[in-house]
């Protein structure tokens, strides 16, 4: 870990967990972890520039496919790839193909950037989580292994009490919340080198545990609005993310672009970003 961490670009890969779901913005967009590190490390570097290129629902063979290559040619000082855990949730999930394909990941980024970031990811409590995580478990095993043999640095997120709280979760109890990914943010920043402003591992007050009935009541509605719509999905292969492209990726011609802060003389956090220079096609 570096005493004084100094970081002049970042870029993100990923799924719906680094594109920032469900920390909604009032337009209607996701802002996530990776953009409140990007203006916390904005806000301390002169000139800094950010380019987040996940996509909900991706696979890690989407992943691979179409943001790997792309973030290897922006040569950014430190990238950040969370991928696999979509695929550990399908009925049906080769988990040796899952490995091939996340050492394939690693083995192109970590010698395109100063610091590659992987991550064990946060878990909700509850039979879900029960039900998959063998599989999780050897993902984020094979993460540590590659890191290990990569210069790669791991997050761990999976062993957070905290971050298991119901509370730190979205009612899709997929996504985290706001709370969620600024506490996620911490975990990042902190592990990059930089001084902790805060326990992002505290746990939360204790609170008065809902009635039998409102958890019925919670339980029915997220059957109806999250979970059949993507039981829904998987059934007719579509995914959440099709047609979608990255935050910081023209629709138009597929390349990944730049932002930096727009006013780059005002001290304190990003109020706006504005683009720059495109990354190569």
């Amino acid at each position: 870990m570096q005493i004084n961490a100094n970081h002049t670009s970042l870029v993100a890969l990923g799924d719906s967990f680094t594109e920032g779901m469900s920390d909604l913005l009032p337009d209607g967009g996701y802002r996530g972890w990776a953009d409140v590190l990007a203006e916390r490390v904005a806000a301390r570097t002169p000139g800094f520039r950010y380019a987040n290129l996940a996509v909900r629902g991706k696979l890690i063979g989407q992943i691979v496919d179409e943001q790997v290559d792309v973030a290897a040619g922006l040569g950014a000082d430190v990238i950040t790839l969370v991928g696999g855990l979509n695929d550990t949730l399908r009925p049906k999930c080769d988990m040796g193909r899952v490995r091939d394909l996340l050492e394939q990941a690693v083995e192109t980024l970590a010698p395109a950037c100063k610091q590659l970031v992987l991550m064990r990811s946060p878990g909700r409590q509850g039979p879900v989580l029960e039900r998959f995580r063998p599989r999780m478990e050897e993902l984020f095993s094979h993460v540590d292994d590659l890191a290990a043999r990569h210069g790669a640095v791991v997050v761990d997120l999976y062993g957070s009490t905290a971050l298991g709280d119901q509370r730190m979760w979205d009612v899709d109890r997929l996504h985290l919340t706001a709370e969620g990914h600024r506490r996620v943010a911490e975990a990042v920043w902190q592990t990059l080198g930089y001084a902790p402003e805060e326990d992002w591992q505290a746990p939360l007050p204790l609170a008065v545990q809902p009635s039998w009935s409102a958890r019925r009541v919670a339980d029915a509605r997220f059957a109806r609005q999250h979970l059949a719509p993507w039981i829904g999905r998987r059934l007719t292969g579509r995914s959440s993310g099709d047609g979608r492209t990255g935050a910081h990726v023209d629709p138009a011609t597929g390349r990944a672009f730049w932002v930096t802060p727009a006013d780059a003389t005002t001290p304190g956090p990003v109020q706006a970003w504005q683009r720059v220079e495109p990354g190569p096609a």
